[in-house]
């Protein structure tokens, strides 16, 4: 989309904001906006799904109530900008800066915000806690698939570290094993190595404290039975 294409829906759009006759919600689904400059624009309401952000200038950009779903946001400056209501669902803002934004009853499920800058981000710990699925002490029962289909029922103990991202496949720092459906031993997917006994209890070999990185050092598990069995 050029500069000229973006003014003009961005100048329509702000007629429908306003409830001028021939304002137009804007509708930049999908639509190609690497690098773009949209400081302080009002995209209150617009739906950017599945647009592309990447590294866009988003500073104080009004966009309550916007849908970014599945938008790429790698790298985007979208501090001080109102994302109140937000849909973000699925959203890339892997190094995104949302420093001062706020994001109260923003919907962040399945969001990657690896090395996000969250600081004084309005409500981010409400918001996440919101999709957090994980009990922060006590046991957690889980469910692990291996090689071949092979399943594993775990247990998180008390004293292992547990983690999630904002998705549902979650991590911990060592299991035991209660039951293996399928065969004698499960066998991990990504080492061979690594095998799942009965009353065993299995370690990884380095635990990554950083919660946004969904697949690093743990032991990885589901909650429920169907979606280990689902996973690919």
């Amino acid at each position: 989309m050029t500069k000229d294409e973006l003014k003009q829906v961005l100048a329509v759009h702000a007629k429908w904001v306003r409830g001028e006759v021939g304002g137009v919600q804007a509708n930049l689904s999908g639509a190609d906006l690497r690098s773009a400059d949209l400081r302080s624009a009002d995209l209150r309401s617009a739906d950017l799904s599945g647009a592309n952000l990447s590294i866009a200038s988003l500073y104080g950009t009004n966009l309550s109530g916007a849908n970014l779903s599945i938008a790429s946001l790698y790298g985007a400056d979208l501090s001080g900008a109102n994302l109140s209501g937000a849909n973000l669902r699925s959203a890339d803002l892997y190094g995104a800066n949302l420093s001062g934004a706020n994001l109260r009853s923003a919907n962040l499920s399945g969001a990657n915000l690896y090395g996000a800058n969250l600081k004084d981000t309005r409500d981010a710990q409400y918001v996440l806690a919101q999709s957090s699925i994980l009990p922060e002490t006590g046991p957690i029962w889980g469910w692990k698939k291996c090689q071949n289909g092979v399943l594993v029922k775990l247990v998180v103990g008390n004293t292992a570290k547990r983690s999630h991202a904002t998705g549902r496949k979650c991590r911990a720092e060592h299991v035991k094993v209660l039951e293996v459906i399928g065969a004698g031993v499960g066998i991990s997917v990504y080492d061979p190595n690594v095998q799942y006994r009965v009353g065993q209890i299995v370690r990884c070999d380095k635990w990554n404290e950083d919660r946004w990185t969904e697949c690093g050092g743990g032991i990885h598990f589901f909650l429920t039975r169907i979606e280990a069995e689902r996973y690919s």
